[in-house]
């Protein structure tokens, strides 16, 4: 049976961001992920978490100047130190927070790129990244995001993704699994699950075309909750959508 953690960038939206956890864990969810943290001291995050027996599953990596559309920082050759600050941060929140996933997003290609310093540049962030935060029993993923809801990005299918987590060649770097990102770049979702399975870190979901529930859609979700079982998978899987009413009008496909 699948674990499903809310992420609360995009659940329960109702409600402020601290109220989230509370309203995630009175709708039955165990487990919670977000975007970014960041603007909430760790301590108080912590202290929520604690009194609601919740479990903070994964959170980004500080992306940059994300209201000037940036998304993320790791394969940008000109940012390096800056990544490195931000790798602190987030290991900072981890600590407090016991998260033992954190998302590191690649960025948007500039014009006029060099693709190839961008890729050295990323092995070589996720590597870093990866030795800084292996003490702490915590894994690094990565997440391919589709060229539909984000043009330019640097990752966008899970094959590369999935190539690179190869080169970067470290035990705690691994795939995030965002079925609708896959399915809209590549589809085939069955076979590309049961391939890249190993490396496979996290998992989200949401409706394709349109991001609503899982429910609604082209994807046969109950199908590949059972591949994930099937296939051993342990980790949690991530509601990363959006509600087409209220959230809690539109959990009926929770308990189901």
């Amino acid at each position: 049976m699948p674990r499903f953690s809310a992420n609360l960038t995009m659940l329960f939206n109702e409600v402020p961001f601290r109220d989230r956890y509370a309203a995630a864990a009175a709708a039955g969810f165990s487990g919670v992920e977000c975007l970014f943290p960041y603007e909430v001291p760790a301590d108080e995050l912590a202290h929520l978490l604690a009194e609601l027996s919740l479990v903070q599953v994964l959170f980004n990596l500080p992306p940059g100047d994300w209201d000037a559309g940036e998304r993320g920082i790791a394969a940008l050759p000109d940012r390096v130190d800056e990544f490195r600050d931000s790798v602190d941060i987030a290991l900072s929140y981890a600590r407090k927070l016991g998260c033992p996933t954190l998302h590191v997003m690649a960025g948007l290609v500039p014009d006029g790129a060099d693709r190839d310093a961008m890729h050295r540049t990323y092995v070589e962030n996720l590597r870093y990244a990866a030795d800084v935060v292996a003490d702490d029993g915590i894994d690094l993923a990565i997440e391919p995001l589709n060229d539909r809801d984000v043009p330019g990005y640097f990752l966008p299918r899970i094959d590369m993704a999935a190539e690179i987590v190869e080169e970067v060649a470290r035990p705690n770097v691994g795939l995030q699994f965002d079925v609708y990102h896959v399915q809209i770049m590549d589809g085939d979702l069955a076979t590309r699950i049961a391939r890249h399975a190993p490396m496979i870190r996290h998992v989200q979901i949401a409706g394709v075309p349109e991001r609503h529930e899982p429910d609604i859609g082209e994807i046969a979700y109950p199908y590949l909750f059972e591949l994930f079982d099937r296939l051993g998978y342990a980790g949690w899987i991530g509601c990363e959508y959006r509600p087409r009413t209220t959230t809690v009008d539109g959990l009926g496909w929770l308990p189901r």
